[in-house]
């Protein structure tokens, strides 16, 4: 990876050690969190546990006794006997690990399309996001429907995408006083961001639709539907193709 010396490296506890890699949240960013989760998935070293991918961060959690434990008998092994901490022992790992990286990762993004039936009892504030914008219901659906979203990383609720790419025509402020139940499955709009509800929780976006998908899914071995590197892809869907879409999946 070029120019470690620009990636900050950080305690978080006793037990992890978080990669930053920039304060921007952009697409050269996300490729080298993207490579460095690539790398760990297939070189994890001794006493990782897992990592956990953010817009511009992976945080690698580990078991400071068996890093420690490794690390002390390979030292009695070459008769070094100075003490380093689990934290220091595995900032030295990452720092390998981060010359090794290679930032063009051959990595092909999975592309998911996302029915949404838009507006009515689904999207109550499609017509606020409208007037805001100087726009028709028709432009914002058209508009929301025919961009193309990075999946940042998935957080705040199982399955929640962060999503990149929204046209800043549609974008339009949070709601002052957020509701107490969003139904799963609806797509709303704050600032400059849109995205889906996987469950339902209290939430302050403008809401716009709602898919019949299910994106949290705690019965399947991976329980997002979405990931970390897709690209997703509204489609625009009538209520009664909702309906349809929503009796198959029951």
């Amino acid at each position: 990876m070029e120019d470690i010396n620009s990636v900050k490296l950080s305690a978080l506890g006793d037990s992890a050690i978080i990669i930053e890699f920039s304060k921007s949240i952009d697409l050269q960013t996300h490729h080298k969190v993207k490579a460095l989760a690539a790398y760990l998935d297939e070189h994890p070293f001794p006493g990782m546990i897992e990592y956990i991918t953010a817009f511009t961060t992976v945080t690698v959690f580990y078991d400071p006794l068996q890093v420690y434990n490794i690390d002390s008998q390979n030292r009695l092994n070459k008769n070094i006997s100075n003490y380093k901490s689990p934290y220091f022992i595995v900032e030295s790992i990452m720092k390998e690990i981060l010359l090794s990286v290679e930032n063009d990762i051959n990595y092909k993004p999975r592309i998911v399309e996302i029915p949404v039936c838009y507006g009515g009892e689904f999207g109550p504030d499609l017509e606020y996001v409208a007037k805001h914008n100087r726009l028709t219901i028709e432009e914002v659906i058209n508009i929301h429907s025919s961009g193309e979203y990075l999946v940042y990383m998935i957080g705040f609720a199982p399955g929640f995408p962060y999503l990149g790419g929204m046209s800043e025509r549609i974008a339009a402020p949070r709601r002052q006083s957020p509701r107490l139940l969003i139904p799963a499955g609806t797509v709303g709009i704050a600032g400059k961001q849109t995205g889906v509800y996987p469950i339902g929780t209290p939430g302050g976006w403008q809401l716009i639709g709602r898919t019949p998908l299910a994106l949290f899914r705690p019965k399947d071995d991976i329980p997002s539907l979405l990931r970390s590197g897709d690209i997703i892809k509204f489609k625009s869907i009538s209520h009664d193709e909702y309906n349809t879409w929503k009796e198959e999946f029951m």
